[in-house]
């Protein structure tokens, strides 16, 4: 779970790393611009970056242009996201400026810290223009970073004197904050060595982990509470997670009922690689109820970008005759007009099929859009025929 950057300050400010002085406004709260400092430094807040590019930095001199800068800021989106506060700081005149991260290698299954000369520059950048300049210092899970290593980090990053041991203290801290709040990422981009001589973190980035978030009760205390990954959830997103669903929101218009989560990501594949649209990732794996089953498909149904559905159902711990049931009573009771075109095969599919022949003969009319194939027709095919009927639809 990302946090906003005035979210990560207070953080860092409980860590006593360094930060500029600043103020977040919204719509409602423009009176709090009468404790900042000019000239002011105003960043609409996103969980995306190239907030400066996209033209959500900017600088003000007086309280009137400030007022006059959030204005065109505030209502905004940045990718799919609305900016609706913007955290105002006092201008740092920068001297030089450097980046530190703390996160996770998982192909190494280590804390990787990652420092770099080059700051203020995308890190994905710099790895890609001039790995060299990245410099990685790898510890073993739970390992503690103690003050030698620190300052080893400092010195490579080019600071010396006091300079050096007030960034290898800041090091420290970041480890440390990285450490007690289960962190996947704590990153300072750039932290800044000011004209006047001090340090800054001028940036903050801090992505939690959202299941350990109930092990830090004063997260809540701060305003910092669980929420989707990237975003805000959408409003079926919501729906979907208060009823224990997995389910994202994706832009096409095929929408997908699949088994497992893995089958679900592998049906996305399958249905982009043959010029189809997904419109959702679903997981509806491991013996979900019926009322959960009917609450999955009506996501989906409900979706007016939905053109058709594709299932699929391999039984395992899913039985296919529960499945069946599911569908069936989602039909009878909703009578929905999208085309379904599904595919079943495992434990119980007999069984699962002679509820879904029977439902066809007693209710033909419903049942009229929905096909159910055997393990005989491979799933490639299906999702053919979904695709093609989801652009017949257009």
């Amino acid at each position: 779970m990302r946090l906003y950057e005035f979210e990560a300050k207070k953080l860092f400010r409980r860590y006593k790393i360094p930060v500029s002085e600043g103020v977040v406004i919204s719509r409602d709260s423009f009176n709090e611009l009468d404790k900042v400092v000019y000239p002011v430094v105003i960043k609409g807040q996103a969980f995306l970056g190239d907030r400066g590019k996209a033209g959500f930095v900017q600088f003000a001199k007086h309280r009137k242009e400030a007022e006059a800068v959030i204005c065109s800021i505030l209502g905004k989106k940045h990718g799919p996201f609305v900016i609706e506060k913007v955290l105002v700081e006092r201008k740092i005149d920068i001297e030089s400026e450097v980046y530190i991260a703390a996160l996770i290698d998982r192909l190494e299954h280590k804390l990787l810290f990652i420092a770099s000369k080059k700051g203020g520059v995308d890190i994905e950048a710099i790895a890609k223009d001039d790995p060299g300049a990245l410099l990685k210092y790898y510890f073993n899970p739970g390992e503690e970073m103690y003050g030698f290593k620190a300052r080893t980090i400092s010195g490579d990053l080019g600071f010396s004197s006091a300079g050096l041991g007030i960034v290898a203290g800041i090091i420290l801290k970041v480890y440390k904050l990285f450490l007690n709040y289960d962190c996947k990422l704590v990153e300072i981009n750039p932290l800044v060595l000011s004209k006047d001589g001090n340090i800054y973190a001028l940036d903050a980035k801090i992505d939690l982990d959202e299941d350990a978030m109930f092990k830090h009760q004063e997260l809540k205390e701060m305003g910092i509470v669980a929420r989707h990954e990237l975003g805000e959830l959408t409003q079926r997103e919501q729906i979907a997670k208060a009823k224990g669903i997995p389910y994202v929101d994706l832009d096409g218009d095929i929408g997908v009922f699949p088994g497992g989560a893995g089958f679900g990501i592998a049906a996305i594949d399958l249905i982009t690689l043959y010029q189809g649209k997904p419109a959702n990732f679903m997981d509806s794996g491991g013996a979900p109820t019926q009322e959960k089953l009917r609450a999955m498909l009506g996501l989906l149904i409900d979706n007016p970008k939905v053109k058709a559905i594709f299932g699929a159902r391999f039984g395992g711990i899913s039985r296919c005759d529960d499945w069946a049931k599911a569908i069936v009573q989602y039909v009878k009771e909703n009578k929905p007009e999208k085309p379904m075109i599904m595919r079943m095969a495992g434990n119980m599919e007999e069984q699962g099929r002679k509820i879904l022949e029977q439902a066809k003969r007693d209710f033909p009319e419903l049942f009229k859009k929905i096909k159910i194939y055997a393990v005989d027709t491979p799933i490639e095919e299906v999702i053919k025929e979904t695709i093609r009927t989801a652009k017949e639809k257009c």
